[in-house]
C-alpha cells in the first residue's frame, strides 16, 4: 500500500512536479509572492499536489555564477521554508552543467534518484520516519485486486484521496523488489481497505509507455481476481475517500470508474455466467534455468492430459 503511500500516492505519482521557477510576481512553494530583487533571497519551488515540492534548477537563471557556499546557505534556508510548510518530500532537478551543486546538496541529506543524460534528479524526504518515495526503474508494475465474492455478486471498490475525480476502482498498488504478484494484490487490498483475501487469477495486464506516474517510463499494471477471507472494511483514510462493496453489475455499468475497472468487472461478469475458468489466467510455480530458482507462469488453465511431455503426432 502507499507506503502508505509506496505505491500510489506518488503511483501514481510524484509526477511531473512542475519545477521552481523564480519570476517577479509569481506565487511559490511557501505561498509568498515574488518581487524583483528577491529572487536571489529564496529558493522556492512548485508543489505537486501529493505534499511534495520540486525545483529545476534549469530554471533558476540567477544561479549562474553562484558558487558551492552560497548555494549550500540557499538551499538550507529553502529547507527550512519546506519543513515548517509541513511539506513531504522535496525534488531538486540539476542539470550536469550545474553538478557542482550535488556536493552541497548532498551534505544538507539529499540523495540520488535517477540521472539521465544531462541532469540528475536528487531527493530529500521531508516527512516522518523513513522514506517512502519509490525507486527509480525503467518500469514500474502495479498490481490491484479485484476482491469478488461469488455469493453476494459484490466487489470490493475504492476512491482514492488524491484524485481529481472521484472515480471507483480497484484497490492496489506498486509491487515491492522481490514480490510475486499475488502477494502484492492480496497485501495492497489489506492495507488499504482491511479485507484479507485470497488470489485465484490473474485477469488483465495493461502495459503503458511514457507514463507520467512511472516517470516518463513504461508501466505495467496487473489485476488479479482475489476472494474474500473477511468482509468488515477498515479502510485506510489517509489514500482513500470511500470504500464499498458494490454489486458487480452496477459496477459494469457506471460511468463512475477507470476504463479499466469497467472492462475488468465486464469480465468478471462474463466469468460469472459463462464460468471463470473463461476468464481466469493460473499460475503455476516452475523450476528455472538457473539451478536452484523458480519462476511464475500465468496461463489458462491446462488440462492434466496436457501437462505431461506429449509425444510427437
Amino acid at each position: 500500500m502507499w507506503w502508505m503511500w509506496r505505491t500510489r500516492y506518488w503511483f501514481s505519482t510524484l509526477l511531473y512536479a512542475g519545477g521552481a521557477r523564480l519570476r517577479p510576481g509569481r506565487r511559490t512553494a511557501s505561498g509568498g509572492l515574488e518581487t524583483p530583487g528577491s529572487c536571489g533571497a529564496e529558493l522556492q519551488g512548485e508543489l505537486d499536489r501529493f505534499g511534495g515540492v520540486s525545483v529545476h534548477l534549469s530554471r533558476h537563471h540567477t544561479l549562474h555564477g553562484l558558487d558551492a557556499a552560497a548555494f549550500r546557505r540557499l538551499l538550507q534556508a529553502a529547507i527550512q521554508q519546506w519543513r515548517s510548510e509541513g511539506r513531504i518530500a522535496a525534488w531538486l532537478h540539476i542539470p550536469i552543467l550545474q553538478s557542482h551543486f550535488i556536493a552541497p546538496a548532498a551534505s544538507l541529506g539529499f540523495c540520488f534518484h535517477h540521472a539521465k543524460p544531462h541532469s540528475s534528479t536528487l531527493t530529500l524526504w521531508l516527512g516522518e520516519g523513513p522514506s517512502r518515495l519509490p525507486g527509480y526503474a525503467t518500469h514500474q508494475v502495479g498490481v490491484a485486486g479485484a476482491v469478488f465474492d461469488v455469493s453476494t455478486r459484490k466487489v470490493l471498490v475504492v476512491q482514492d484521496r488524491n484524485k481529481l475525480k472521484n472515480m471507483w476502482k480497484f484497490p492496489g498498488g506498486l509491487s515491492e523488489p522481490g514480490e510475486d504478484i499475488a502477494d502484492t494484490a492480496v497485501r495492497e487490498v489489506f492495507e488499504e481497505t482491511g479485507v484479507k483475501s485470497e488470489f485465484r487469477s490473474l485477469l488483465s495486464i495493461r502495459q503503458q509507455h511514457r507514463s507520467p506516474g512511472a516517470f516518463g517510463m513504461s508501466d505495467m499494471y496487473l489485476v488479479c481476481r482475489l476472494q474474500p477471507r473477511s468482509f468488515t472494511i477498515n479502510f485506510c483514510q489517509q489514500e482513500c475517500l470511500k470504500c464499498e462493496w458494490i454489486d458487480l453489475e452496477n459496477l459494469a455499468r457506471t460511468k463512475h470508474t477507470t476504463p479499466i475497472t469497467s472492462r475488468v468487472a465486464r469480465l468478471l461478469l462474463y466469468g460469472l455466467r459463462e464460468g471463470f475458468d473463461k476468464i481466469d489466467l493460473s499460475m503455476e510455480e516452475l523450476p528455472a534455468v538457473y539451478t536452484g530458482l523458480f519462476y511464475k507462469l500465468y496461463h489458462r488453465e491446462l488440462p492434466e492430459s496436457y501437462k505431461a511431455a506429449m509425444g510427437a503426432d
